[in-house]
């Protein structure tokens, strides 16, 4: 991914609302076309590949009746009128936008989309990305995008790291006992497990992948049926018992019937 060689305010940047301003006026900035068309290298390895279809997979399926997100993996965002000249460009591995329309896009475009930055983004360490994901692009994250929570996770050694921006500023976040980083912009735990970065509710319950949850019905399936034969075996059960019984009667010359 191209790297924005410095971080001083540069005319055509969007900034966000209430934030730095550009040097040019806004009227005077002439925005490239849409359908601008996301511009990203391959991935590092089939481990990144997968990750970033875990977290869109499980956040979709969780998100599934909400219709105000965006969440992409490695799809460029504009941000700047020169942008596509200079490749003044970040691509981040994983990110979400909230208060925004639920479609598909072919790239994230700032001032497309009413001036939005990412609300969150996941960046995966790599040996040749590692040292530019936790300097520069955190940086830039801060200071233009914006971004209230940055995380980077390893899916090699599993490091795995979380800021909040508070005053403007990214400050840790504090792991529970579990190891897990609490996340405002989803209302939902990340953390790792079995070598994956997964998200968990506020009580700590895994959310589950679209196969996982498909099991978990198919397990609540097999035992409510399982549950009925037992039933449908104890009524049966029940009911040769009755018959003995009335069978038994009979043989006294007593009618089961008025008993």
């Amino acid at each position: 991914m191209s790297v924005a060689q410095n971080l001083q305010p540069v005319a055509g940047i969007i900034f966000p609302p209430g934030d730095i301003e550009s040097d040019q006026p806004i009227e005077d900035i002439i925005f490239p076309p849409g359908d601008i068309e996301s511009h990203e290298p391959p991935l590092e390895s089939d481990l990144h590949l997968r990750q970033i279809i875990l977290l869109l997979q499980c956040l979709e399926l969780w998100w599934q009746n909400r219709n105000d997100f965006y969440a992409a993996g490695n799809l460029t965002i504009y941000y700047s009128q020169r942008q596509l000249k200079s490749e003044e460009f970040r691509g981040p591995d994983f990110f979400v936008v909230r208060g925004c329309e639920k479609k598909p896009r072919k790239s994230w475009v700032i001032w497309q989309e009413d001036g939005k930055y990412p609300n969150i983004i996941v960046e995966l360490l790599s040996p040749s990305t590692k040292a530019t994901d936790k300097s520069l692009k955190k940086q830039i994250y801060q200071d233009i995008f914006r971004t209230p929570e940055y995380f980077w996770f390893d899916p090699n050694n599993l490091e795995f790291v979380g800021f909040h921006l508070v005053d403007a500023h990214y400050q840790p976040i504090e792991p529970n006992p579990q190891g897990w980083l609490w996340s405002q912009q989803l209302d939902l735990y990340l953390g790792v497990q079995n070598n994956q970065l997964r998200y968990f509710t506020a009580q700590g319950e895994l959310v589950p992948t679209p196969e996982e949850l498909a099991a978990q019905e198919k397990r609540r399936a097999d035992e409510e049926k399982q549950r009925a034969e037992e039933e449908k075996q104890r009524a049966e059960q029940e009911k040769q018992r009755a018959e003995r019984l009335a069978a038994k009667l009979r043989e006294l010359n007593i009618d089961p019937d008025i008993l």
